[in-house]
């Protein structure tokens, strides 16, 4: 119940204060009366709320610490802001208790409104975006997207996906070949030109606006593979496209990037294969975690859309022999939900 949330109730103080500060600052006035409502959640710990008065209309996050953190989220905020990409405003900011007050970027996400017939101009938009910071230089004290942590991603998958969600444990020889297959995804990454990776450039994370869009949930940036980014947003958890079209709108990034001095591959062949193994590295790590999220947070609606990254997986494994062991694998294991 709402009146046994101590943390809402905290939150709803400070953020009382911070409002009559802003209010001032600005000449607005009075504080209006306002309504505070849930604005979404997400897989995380993190929960946001809208605040609307007057006309006006901010966004309230609250990050609970010790699982969460603001303070990546201001530091990269900042990063953003500093390309003209549109970016939630940090109107005010508690990090210690993990409160922030941010801009409303609006109410409708790229994945509300997106569709085949205006999917090419929202795409267009996003990819600017996903160029204007691909093309900053890379000295923010970010963390790189390095053997460990693409490793500890991989895991997720024989840990939470194969172990608990079905219950099985790989055998000594599963076992060396799920190695193989993440040293080979592992080298493929590591391979790649590195830029600022956002890590869920996705349309759920990517707002409907003025100018659009507007970037989400960037809190998570590293420093990594130029692929990622514009892989994740084209084979997203809660929509798939054609592959004719996505491939054109790889293409159509590919030759941009090249154009606008972003380091990809050579070749389009070279760009789409590191896509490839790319995307299967995050699509495994994303069921891997979305059996973590079921088992372990007690949100089991995510793995409904397991099946969908199987079938990324699959679409890839047709054309790439160098993965035939992980189809083998995964034939084997013979994964619920998988095409």
């Amino acid at each position: 119940m709402l009146d046994q949330d101590v943390r809402l109730q905290l939150l709803q103080v400070w953020l009382a204060e911070q409002l009559e500060n802003l209010f001032l600052a600005e000449g607005w006035g009075a504080v209006p009366p306002a309504t505070l409502t849930a604005a979404s959640s997400d897989a995380s710990f993190r929960r946001y709320f809208r605040w609307q008065g007057g006309g006006r209309s901010f966004i309230v996050m609250d990050a609970p610490p010790p699982q969460e953190n603001c303070e990546p989220f201001v530091k990269v905020a900042q990063l953003l802001a500093s390309t003209g990409i549109n970016v939630p405003k940090i109107q005010a900011q508690d990090l210690p208790r993990g409160f922030l007050l941010l801009s409303d970027l609006g109410h409708q996400t790229y994945l509300d409104v997106i569709d085949l017939g205006n999917a090419d101009a929202l795409f267009a938009s996003a990819i600017d975006a996903l160029l204007a910071f691909q093309q900053l230089p890379m000295d923010a004290p970010l963390p790189s997207y390095d053997v460990p942590l693409l490793r500890r991603e991989l895991e997720l998958f024989p840990e939470w996906y194969v172990g608990r969600e079905l219950g099985i444990e790989l055998s000594a020889a599963q076992r060396k070949a799920w190695e193989r297959v993440s040293a080979l995804l592992i080298d493929s990454a590591l391979a790649q030109p590195k830029v600022l990776v956002h890590r869920d450039f996705m349309p759920r994370n990517l707002m409907h606006s003025v100018p659009n869009p507007g970037v989400l949930d960037f809190q998570d940036a590293v420093y990594g593979p130029v692929t990622y980014d514009i892989t994740c947003l084209f084979k997203d958890a809660f929509l798939s496209w054609p592959e004719a079209r996505v491939q054109a709108w790889l293409r159509q990034y590919w030759e941009l990037a090249g154009a606008r001095g972003v380091p990809v591959q050579a070749t389009f062949e070279a760009f789409q294969r590191a896509s490839d193994l790319m995307g299967v590295q995050r699509h495994l790590k994303v069921i891997g975690i979305f059996a973590r999220i079921c088992h372990r947070d007690g949100k089991p609606r995510y793995l409904s859309d397991v099946p969908r990254f199987f079938a990324y997986i699959d679409t890839v494994l047709a054309r790439r022999p160098e993965l035939a062991e992980l189809g083998q694998l995964l034939d084997e294991l013979n994964p619920r939900g998988r095409p």
